[in-house]
């Protein structure tokens, strides 16, 4: 099966699963290389909290994903008014999902171990928020911030995502 094929039916799983846990679901089906536009592979919401998700799956160890990638979710998702998400699968995983500064490693680059998505990444569950979290809220201020301060956010694109 071909890289393409196998992320299409992941993506699609990925879709399945956050509508089977109660979020208002859809797939952009022009991300990636289909468009110009820079598009998250995946928009979820509970009418209370919305996320715009970047997914990879891999039965290979790490996962990496380009800076590029990063950054237009993360553009989009401040645009949009959603919280950013990478959601990481390993084969025979479930879902793992991160604040794309939780991604972040010491050299710039993105990516998800394994040991890491099994033992602290987020699940489905840990995603439906029925009132504002200000933990949660710190969390993200506090992504944002080490990203600023590490240089793969802008201070401009980190105002538009305070605000």
């Amino acid at each position: 099966m071909s890289a393409n094929r196998k992320g299409d039916r992941r993506e699609r799983e990925l879709v399945n699963a956050l509508d089977s846990a109660g979020f208002a679901v859809m797939r952009a089906p022009a991300s990636g290389s289909a468009t110009e536009r820079e598009l998250p592979d995946v928009l979820a919401g509970n009418g209370t909290v919305f996320y715009a998700i970047e997914a990879k799956s891999s039965a290979a160890d790490p996962i990496y994903l380009t800076s590029e990638e990063v950054e237009a979710l993360r553009y989009f998702a401040a645009s949009f008014g959603a919280k950013p998400r990478i959601a990481a699968r390993f084969d025979r995983e479930d879902w793992a999902f991160f604040h794309p500064a939780e991604t972040l490693t010491e050299n710039g680059a993105y990516r998800v171990k394994h040991d890491r998505a099994v033992e602290d990444g987020e699940r489905i569950k840990d995603l439906w928020v029925e009132e504002p979290d200000p933990e949660a809220r710190r969390e993200d201020v506090r992504g944002i911030l080490n990203a600023l301060d590490t240089g793969v956010m802008s201070v401009e694109e980190a105002v538009e995502s305070l605000l």
